[in-house]
């Protein structure tokens, strides 16, 4: 997610709110569902800051949220589905694959007798 950043067309900002999301994500099956105080505090921004980042992230279809309600408090925190950073990433993965593989290639050619002679054999 790092690395797609600017592929992703997110700003720094957004970026660390899905970060801090993910690192609610302890297991596949269950969605996270931190607070938004808990993200501000995380974030060093105000509430509804994260409030916005989070209409943001969900219009760009990175998130969505799904609202949770107990019994006798009503509403709590909403749950956060995470599956469209999850598609967008599963995209972006095969070319940072190719540049990773070009990169141990380019790797082994240096540390051989004679060096990297031509970038063109990398292709």
């Amino acid at each position: 997610m790092l690395r797609a950043q600017g592929r992703l067309g997110l700003n720094p900002t957004q970026l660390a709110v899905l970060l801090q999301l993910t690192d609610f994500w302890w297991d596949k099956e269950r969605k996270p569902f931190p607070g938004k105080k808990a993200l501000s505090e995380r974030l060093g921004i105000g509430v509804r800051q994260v409030q916005r980042y989070m209409v943001e992230l969900e219009q760009a279809g990175f998130l969505k949220r799904i609202e949770r309600t107990a019994p006798g408090r009503g509403k709590i925190t909403n749950e956060y589905d995470l599956s469209g950073l999850v598609e967008k990433l599963k995209k972006l993965e095969p070319e940072f694959r190719e540049v990773k593989e070009r990169a141990k290639k380019q790797n082994r050619q240096v540390k051989r007798k004679g060096g990297l002679k031509d970038f063109k054999d990398l292709k």
